[in-house]
């Protein structure tokens, strides 16, 4: 916004020195203000604020980077963005940095670990911290990129980083369990890329709770993370002769019921098949896809508190923007792990070992000392609950 002045009637813009004068203060605190309201008063914090409010105040972030060395910028980069899994997950982040007064830059990679590396080095000259979202790269890459920029990884383990899970070992067990408890012996797991984190923990505890559960665990990949993916190993999945399926995500298990219904196998009827993600897609296909629900917003929002608890509090001048990790700078080798939920919905249905259900007693009329009514229990068959 800018003011006329005077004698010219010219537009000018409203200055720092302005916001001062007008709130009465020196321009340091307002600087500080802007750039760490932690250290100002509370009441001379609201005054300035709403002095530059009314003058439309808005501060250069470029000068404030210079003052600060923070550019209040963040780097998002994403394996595939074309991946329904990660748009929640970007908008979660984006909406908190904002409330922060952060800005997000989103890179894809394609599913790249060179270009991954590259956009490291690359945001580093420009953001205070990346967010590296199922990275492709070995740890001891991400371990020597995280000392040239603050990092935190989300969907990926790296000891003596920051890290957001989401705990798709407990999840897996959850559907390995859930396909034994209606009765299926012979199950396939689809692994996802060879270098994922992801594939890594659900082939360890799906194999776990097949061997608990008296399963027999094929393992079929690794393969694109993709519907293509799914459908392609369509005709591998037939001749195995499972009769249930563990897809890696919810998009290969989509393109996989894509790839039986083209030969001629139903699902469930004849294969029960498993996804994990829960994206939206997972509620429109038919029949619905039994899923593993992963909190992605969640995880959005928890990793980019992480990365700000990390720098936003590194003293002023402790680095120049774009200059990389120095000292004064507040790490953390914080790991938080989020819970994930089975949703059972159509995909999955009896396998060749259920138990038979019996018929229920025809009842032999009202029982007067037990009125029917809400609260009172009833009789369910086993496949009423969901195991």
């Amino acid at each position: 916004m800018t003011a006329a002045t005077p004698d010219e009637g010219v537009a000018v813009p409203v200055t720092i020195r302005d916001v001062a004068r007008a709130s009465g203060v020196h321009i340091s605190t307002v600087s500080r203000t802007f750039s760490a309201p932690h250290l100002v008063n509370p009441e001379t914090r609201v005054r300035v604020l709403a002095c530059a409010e009314d003058l439309g105040y808005r501060p250069n972030r470029a000068a404030r980077a210079l003052i600060t060395g923070r550019t209040h910028n963040i780097g998002l980069i994403i394996a595939d963005i074309a991946n329904p899994f990660f748009p929640p997950l970007i908008k979660a982040a984006e909406s908190q940095a904002r409330h922060r007064d952060y800005h997000v830059f989103v890179a894809d990679t394609n599913e790249d670990p060179t270009t991954e590396e590259e956009l490291v080095h690359a945001l580093a000259k420009q953001v205070d911290g990346v967010l590296l979202c199922s990275p492709r790269m070995s740890n001891s890459l991400i371990e020597q990129l995280s000392r040239e920029v603050p990092l935190v990884v989300v969907n990926r383990q790296v000891t003596g980083l920051p890290c957001v899970l989401m705990d798709v070992g407990q999840g897996a067990r959850a559907a390995i369990e859930h396909l034994i408890g209606l009765g299926h012996r012979s199950i396939a797991l689809l692994g996802g890329p060879r270098s994922s984190w992801t594939n890594r923990e659900m082939r360890r505890a799906a194999g776990a709770a097949a061997r608990s559960g008296g399963a027999e665990l094929t393992l079929l990949g690794p393969n694109a993370p993709t519907e293509t993916g799914g459908a392609a190993v369509a005709e591998q999945v037939r001749r195995s002769g499972v009769s249930a399926v563990l897809a890696y995500n919810d998009l290969m298990a989509i393109g996989l019921i894509e790839g039986l219904h083209a030969l001629g196998v139903r699902v469930p009827q004849e294969v029960s098949v498993v996804g994990v993600d829960d994206i939206t897609l997972s509620r429109l296909t038919r029949p619905k896809l039994t899923t593993v629900a992963t909190p992605t917003g969640a995880a959005g929002r928890t990793a980019v508190d992480m990365l700000l608890q990390q720098d936003i509090e590194s003293p002023r001048g402790a680095r120049a923007p774009g200059a990389g990790t120095a000292l004064g700078v507040r790490r953390t080798t914080a790991q938080v792990m989020l819970q994930t939920d089975l949703v059972i919905r159509d995909s999955t249905g009896p396998g060749p070992h259920a138990r038979p259900v019996r018929p229920l007693a025809a009842p032999l009329g009202p029982d007067p000392h037990c009125p029917a009514g809400p609260g009172i229990p009833t009789a369910v068959t086993g496949d009423a609950v969901a195991s």
